[in-house]
């Protein structure tokens, strides 16, 4: 599955958008979708998931962003249009949004589904494999705790270290 992914150029959750993980992968998706290049197995899931989570934390609807994808906005601009429809999260709320995202099947509630997932895609004994995030992007061909992923954002600055 790796070199169709990347055929079809689906970023890693990862990589940001304003600040935000995984925003410009929902993206992305929307956009290989509307091309007829994303495949089935991603098409299940278009604006559930972690697709559902992101326009929850920014408070539009996926159809929304589906359009603004459609009309042609760049990354930013949807981003901008969301946090005007929506809301505009602070330093400290996408801090934690992309705290909470990056961990996810880690020690959760989604733990079993991402033991599932490795088994299903011959994974099982990669035990660097402990996040949804570093699954996707084995299963996508990147590689997993690249240096480019790990502290690839600055904390929020909160005065003195508070």
């Amino acid at each position: 599955m790796s070199s169709r992914v990347r055929d079809f150029g689906v970023r890693s959750p990862y990589d940001r958008v304003g600040d935000l993980f995984y925003f410009g992968r929902m993206l992305d998706k929307i956009r290989s979708h509307a091309k007829g290049v994303l495949p089935l197995e991603y098409q299940v899931n278009l604006g559930k998931g972690f697709d559902k989570k992101c326009v929850t934390f920014l408070r539009v609807r996926y159809e929304l962003v589906v359009d603004y994808v459609n009309y042609g906005l760049s990354d930013e601009a949807i981003l901008e249009s969301c946090f005007g429809m929506g809301r505009r999260p602070s330093e400290g709320e996408i801090y934690m949004w992309n705290e909470f995202m990056r961990k996810r099947g880690w020690n959760d509630e989604l733990s079993e589904t991402l033991e599932n997932e490795k088994k299903k895609e011959a994974m099982p004994s990669r035990s660097e494999i402990q996040t949804m995030f570093q699954f996707i992007d084995a299963d996508e061909g990147r590689l997993v705790n690249d240096k480019h992923h790990i502290n690839c954002y600055s904390r929020p600055k909160y005065g003195n270290g508070g």
